[in-house]
């Protein structure tokens, strides 16, 4: 499913959405299993990204075993590792000139494939996924100087409460920070039944042995004691800047905001490499 599900803001009635929600409530109520194995694939279904970035030279490419499956992960460089953690509908690649800039800095960059993304295995995708992906590649690294999350990697990223990321500095770009409120008003507006919509999220809760209510990731972002970078475009479509704007209001969240990078060119742009830069004191 392409990232227009979860971030999108189109609210305005149309006939098509109408009768998504007949069909769909219609649907539920007939045959319930295929209905809500037919929802699963729709919501937990990443879409393929493009891969547009060339592979740097010198860069290992190894899959890591984790709960999620074989995640396929990318190192470039030698030194302290900083990991490199995507979002839905994304993949490494999207790093790979950033890998580049860490690399030449005298650091190790390390990227990875969510679980359902690029070259890792796995169909489906989700925040307890995401969040047990990166737990598994965590436990396989010997010291994390510091991690760089995108959109809903950012997201999964503050969820996590792994022991090697205690004190390490975070970078979050264009983070969605109040996620399941925009994902919740998106599918509504859509018009999607919610009902067979929360049974999905039931169901991924019950597998992963967790609650919808208690993954926060603005809460979650004021509990760090981190020091907390947000590069954020203030014309991003899909994560709102004015949450990223809140989140100053937490003494250890600074805020650099981009203009005309959307939510994607971000990841190339000149203040991500400066506040990368800023933080390992060498800018």
């Amino acid at each position: 499913m392409s990232s227009k599900i979860y971030f999108g803001k189109n609210k305005r009635f149309s006939f098509r959405r109408s009768a998504l929600n007949v069909g769909s409530r219609l649907h539920h109520r007939i045959a319930p299993n295929h209905a809500l194995k037919t929802a699963r694939r729709i919501f937990l279904t990443p879409a393929k990204g493009k891969e547009n970035n060339p592979t740097p030279s010198g860069m290992v490419i190894e899959a890591l075993g984790t709960a999620e499956g074989k995640m396929m992960t990318y190192k470039l460089g030698c030194g302290p590792t900083w990991v490199l953690t995507h979002g839905w509908s994304g993949s490494a690649n999207q790093f790979f000139p950033l890998m580049e800039y860490i690399a030449e800095a005298g650091y190790t960059a390390l990227a990875y494939d969510h679980p359902g993304h690029g070259r890792s295995e796995g169909k489906e995708g989700s925040i307890p996924a995401f969040l047990s992906a990166l737990d598994g590649i965590l436990n396989q690294q010997e010291q994390v100087e510091g991690v760089i999350a995108h959109s809903m990697g950012g997201a999964t990223l503050l969820e996590s409460e792994h022991q090697a990321l205690k004190g390490k500095p975070i970078i979050l770009v264009a983070p969605v920070l109040k996620y399941w409120e925009n994902l919740f008003g998106t599918v509504e507006a859509s018009g999607y039944s919610m009902k067979l919509f929360h049974a999905v999220v039931a169901d991924v809760g019950k597998r992963y042995n967790t609650t919808i209510e208690s993954i926060d990731p603005f809460e979650k972002l004021g509990q760090r004691q981190s020091p907390v970078t947000i590069v954020h475009d203030r014309g991003d479509r899909f994560a709102p800047f004015s949450v990223s704007e809140q989140a100053t209001e937490f003494t250890h969240v600074s805020l650099v905001a981009t203009e005309g990078l959307g939510h994607g060119r971000v990841l190339k742009s000149d203040p991500l490499k400066q506040a990368f830069a800023q933080i390992i004191g060498q800018s």
